[in-house]
């Protein structure tokens, strides 16, 4: 978090939904993630410290949740319609279940990440005992 931070608030949804398109949830235009699911420590363009997350395991938990909900009725109403064999199914709905939790986990992690920032959670304030002012992997440099 930039050292200027003036405690003004912050818009959640607007957050939750940059991070969503997996950007920085201060400026909207840096990338969030260094990787699939790794998070930059900074946002490349506005300086912004993202280190401070603690997605955990939510993001897994709420991509079950939203991937479930979408495969579930279509399941079931393909099974209600058509009436398929079991290895359709299989064939069907193991990689469309497969492919959604992929593809969705990154931008639901960065709208959770999102709304960590804009709550100013689990250190992204710096007057936060929680606030680290460096990475925990980096130290500052010595003069």
């Amino acid at each position: 978090m930039s050292m200027t931070d003036d405690g003004a608030p912050r818009a959640p949804g607007n957050a939750m939904m940059r991070g969503f398109m997996c950007r920085c949830p201060k400026c909207g235009k840096g990338r969030m993630f260094k990787a699939y699911l790794k998070v930059a420590d900074t946002c490349p363009i506005c300086s912004e410290a993202l280190y401070h997350h603690r997605a955990d395991d939510a993001p897994p938990y709420v991509t079950i949740m939203v991937v479930g909900h979408i495969v579930v009725p279509l399941l079931v109403l393909v099974e209600e319609a058509f009436r398929p064999a079991v290895w359709l199914h299989l064939a069907i709905f193991l990689p469309l279940t497969f492919l959604l939790s992929v593809l969705l986990l990154p931008p639901i992690k960065g709208a959770l990440v999102g709304l960590q920032w804009a709550l100013r959670m689990h250190g992204f304030d710096p007057r936060s005992p929680e606030h680290e002012p460096f990475p925990p992997d980096a130290s500052p440099k010595a003069p």
